[in-house]
């Protein structure tokens, strides 16, 4: 007999998917947090802890096309239990590898396996599904906006967890955290997918991966997405470290990540709200454009306290703001049934981009004892993301007649 799971609700979609992304993002939002413990503790370089870091996100947007994949096939309730185990483990071997190689399998290749199966492409692709075009770029803003909720809570938790415990133990109680994802996946079970039954498609994989990388508008969202990853990943890994280095207080960087999480709660939600409202190019460049004109700023005024929250506020609005409108975007010109594959592959783009300003912070600063030529690429890749972003085109695709009557 046919077993079918209770069809989704959209309040039942956006409470366990935020949830989800809470413990997901909120988790690997801190881990800027553990760079000086480790090192010091380890007596590696801090370029051995970015590449580390480097490989996790690089593993996160590979990984993620298949993770994408298997959702789209078999739902995001499988998907999402194998990650949260994958997150314990790799949380786990983060806090007890003895080796740079150790470290980079468990907290790269594990963590970043774990995120893929426990992040945007999966949750977004349930919303995709199930939520009508009418609402769908509300309710990604409403699950971008808990992911900055979870930096919002977590980042404070994860600090008070180091000082409370030590920095190996926190993680294991955050390895403990994680696997609660998997109860919250069991009310994410969609009833078209439930036993791999699966949407109908209307084009084979291969055929909707030619169709998209043929398209200019989806290889300028991925450009852009690119830029996204490069300024947050640097930002959110370096950032604690930099203001060390600089003489403020540690408890300067655990608000400045907190703030930069509680005001992208606003910044993801009206971008969201926006996307329903306004053309999506149009969002993004300017989100692009403002964090090279706030990056400037920051580094043009003097160094305090009260300029780092300020900064971490203005950030925190364009924060992951860019995320709902270019999800929007690629299942609004290629619709849903391979939507979290090609969303998959944006956010691989993103994650490459993540790569390159994680290891460049790390490598960079060892080689010249500043951060100062990283800040500067950054700005530079903003204004060049504001203007691939405006050729794009939002409109559906057309598709060969024969291919529609399929």
């Amino acid at each position: 007999m046919t077993q079918h799971a209770p069809k989704l609700s959209l309040q039942q979609i956006l409470i366990c998917g935020a949830a989800i992304v809470t413990l997901s993002m909120g988790i690997r939002h801190g881990f800027g947090l553990w760079l000086q413990p480790i090192t010091q503790a380890q007596n590696w370089s801090r370029e051995t802890f970015a590449f580390a870091l480097a490989i996790q996100n690089l593993v996160w947007g590979f990984v993620g096309i298949f993770a994408g994949m298997l959702a789209d096939r078999f739902g995001a309730f499988r998907v999402i239990v194998g990650g949260a185990v994958l997150y314990a483990l790799g949380l786990l071997g983060m806090a007890y590898a003895t080796s740079a190689l150790m470290f980079s399998l468990t907290t790269g290749v594990l963590i970043g396996m774990a995120q893929a199966g426990t992040t945007y492409a999966v949750v977004y692709g349930v919303i995709g599904r199930n939520v009508p075009p009418s609402k769908r770029s509300m309710a990604m803003g409403i699950a971008a906006a808990a992911g900055s909720f979870g930096q919002f809570l977590m980042v404070p938790t994860e600090g008070l967890l180091i000082n409370s415990l030590g920095w190996q133990e926190a993680l294991v109680a955050l390895a403990l955290a994680a696997l609660l994802m998997m109860p919250l996946a069991w009310w994410l079970r969609e009833p078209q997918l439930f036993g791999g039954a699966g949407h109908f498609r209307e084009q084979s994989i291969v055929h909707a991966l030619q169709e998209a990388f043929a398209y200019p508008s989806f290889r300028l969202l991925m450009a852009g997405f690119f830029v996204c990853g490069f300024q947050v990943v640097f930002i959110g890994v370096h950032m604690p470290s930099y203001l060390k280095d600089q003489g403020l207080p540690p408890q300067v960087a655990s608000y400045s990540l907190a703030l930069i999480g509680l005001f992208n709660v606003f910044g993801t939600y009206a971008a969201g709200w926006l996307g329903q409202r306004r053309q999506k190019r149009h969002i993004l460049a300017f989100i692009y454009l403002a964090r090279s004109v706030a990056i400037s700023v920051f580094l043009l005024l003097p160094l305090s306290a009260s300029s780092v929250y300020v900064f971490s506020a203005v950030m925190g609005v364009l924060w992951l703001s860019t995320v709902p409108p270019t999800n929007a975007a690629v299942a609004q010109i290629f619709g849903v049934a391979h939507f979290s594959m090609l969303g998959g592959f944006v956010f691989f783009s993103h994650q490459i981009g993540s790569f390159m300003g994680v290891w460049l912070g790390g490598y960079l600063f060892d080689k010249t004892g500043s951060y100062d030529i990283v800040w500067y690429i950054a700005i530079a890749l903003g204004g060049v993301a504001a203007l691939v972003n405006l050729p794009i085109k939002e409109t559906a695709i057309v598709r060969a007649p024969a291919l529609q009557a399929a």
